[in-house]
């Protein structure tokens, strides 16, 4: 190798360190401002806005009324009207929980139901005054009185408190700018959960039903729990995440029960979203053989 040629290897390996060496170049707000707008939808500034309103509404609305967290979950000392409780719990008796289980003469003014107290026996009695012939149905859960068992109020159905406790009450703060890398994705899932929820008008004049569901696949990590919460943000819809092991139970039977309660409960919201998350862990493959 000539003197020129090492001459040249040397000067190329001290411009690379000049190159490394030097200091980053400062940003200005300018710099600031176009790093922070990446990511970010057209909307994105308007919904952080609203949600601030909203939660300052929240606020307001806590004070005015004057709720409080404490331990117990009790309103304020202040506000307790012991002598209107004592009284309403002596004038009010308390009922007895029974099934309706026929409706003899319906739609008539002589019309009487068949209830079925637990443990104790079947009555054919009448409606409370404060009941309408339209709020019983068969089947139905209800409170009588001690006395007469006269149909005093209609009961919701019995839902098990670990079916209840899979709702989402709080609105997850996850949007879809949050999923990266999954656009078309994330297109297709607002296409088939979202639109129908917020713009049904759409698929009523197409004359057309919309979708009742999506299947999310793929490997661990790639966002399919994350959509699906930012889908739950995005709708005022109720929504429901189920862990496929939890309906893996001991007891024959455990399992489709709390399916079917979980769709009831599903029934009785205005708009509700259902998520499955690890579904795998209920939903084998069948074999060529047609078992498993």
């Amino acid at each position: 190798m000539s003197a020129g040629e090492c001459q040249t290897g040397n000067r190329k390996d001290y411009d690379e360190k000049e190159e490394e060496e030097a200091p980053a170049p400062v940003l200005d707000e300018g710099d600031i401002a176009l790093l922070k707008s990446y990511g970010l939808g057209p909307y994105t500034s308007s919904i952080k806005k609203a949600e601030k309103e909203i939660k300052e509404h929240q606020e307001k609305l806590k004070e005015l009324i004057g709720i409080k967290e404490s331990d117990t979950g009790l309103s304020l000392p202040s506000q307790w009207d012991l002598n209107s409780d004592k009284q309403m719990m002596q004038e009010e008796q308390p009922l007895q929980v029974a099934r309706c289980t026929k409706i003899i003469d319906a739609g008539t003014d002589e019309a009487k139901y068949v209830i079925n107290v637990k443990q104790i026996a079947k009555f054919v009695v009448g409606l409370g005054e404060k009941v309408a012939p339209t709020d019983v149905e068969e089947g139905m859960r209800v409170g009588v009185d001690r006395t007469k068992y006269a149909i005093q109020i209609p009961l919701p159905p019995r839902i098990d408190p670990s079916v209840s406790l899979m709702t989402v009450e709080d609105k997850p703060d996850v949007t879809y700018d949050d999923v990266g890398g999954a656009k078309d994705a994330l297109e297709k899932l607002r296409e088939v959960v979202e639109l129908p929820l917020l713009h049904p008008e759409r698929f009523y004049t197409l004359g057309i039903d919309p979708p009742k569901g999506v299947l999310l696949y793929g490997p661990p990590g790639t966002g399919k729990t994350l959509s699906a919460r930012a889908v739950a943000n995005r709708t005022d819809a109720c929504f429901i995440r189920v862990i496929g092991s939890e309906l893996v139970q001991k007891y024959v039977g455990e399992g489709a029960r709390m399916v079917r309660e979980l769709f009831t409960m599903a029934r009785s919201k205005k708009a509700c979203i259902i998520f499955f998350d690890e579904v795998d862990a209920i939903g084998g493959g069948r074999a060529a053989g047609g078992g498993g």
